[in-house]
């Protein structure tokens, strides 16, 4: 399954959510997660998210130092942030989802991307690491 960016994101990007200083998150689901970028608006409409171990809970971590900048050499914009990491974990994950927190239900947390790893990536009461491409989470062309 390839990478893919939500359509609500899509719609909502330019009025609704500012990936440079909202609180975006990033929570980790199984294989058995199969995204849909026409029906999966929400936070609520995710299935499979790995069960909490170690420092990782329910609804994954914030990002840290958040960027959404304009690369004019390559004509497109550019989101990125701190890796991230959990510790004492043990955890199979076959993707990444994510998401503006509202900072209520999982109902208002809007979806923005899922980051497909390419296989399942694991981790055994170790850290559990999401290591971003040099060229940022997402990019805009």
């Amino acid at each position: 399954m390839a990478s893919v960016l939500y359509n609500s994101f899509k719609k909502e990007v330019s009025t609704a959510i500012n990936l440079a200083t909202d609180t975006i998150k990033v929570m980790l689901v199984s294989s058995a997660y199969t995204p849909d970028i026409d029906t999966h608006t929400r936070r609520s409409d995710i299935t499979n998210e790995v069960g909490a171990s170690g420092s990782y809970a329910s609804g994954g971590s914030a990002l840290a130092n958040q960027t959404w900048t304009q690369d004019n050499i390559n004509d497109r914009s550019v989101f990125d942030a701190d890796d991230v990491a959990w510790t004492s974990a043990t955890i199979t994950a076959r993707g990444a989802v994510i998401y503006k927190a509202n900072g209520g239900a999982a109902s208002a947390d809007e979806l923005i991307a899922y980051i497909d790893f390419g296989s399942d990536k694991t981790s055994t009461a170790g850290t559990f690491t999401i290591t971003w491409d040099a060229s940022g989470i997402l990019t805009n062309s």
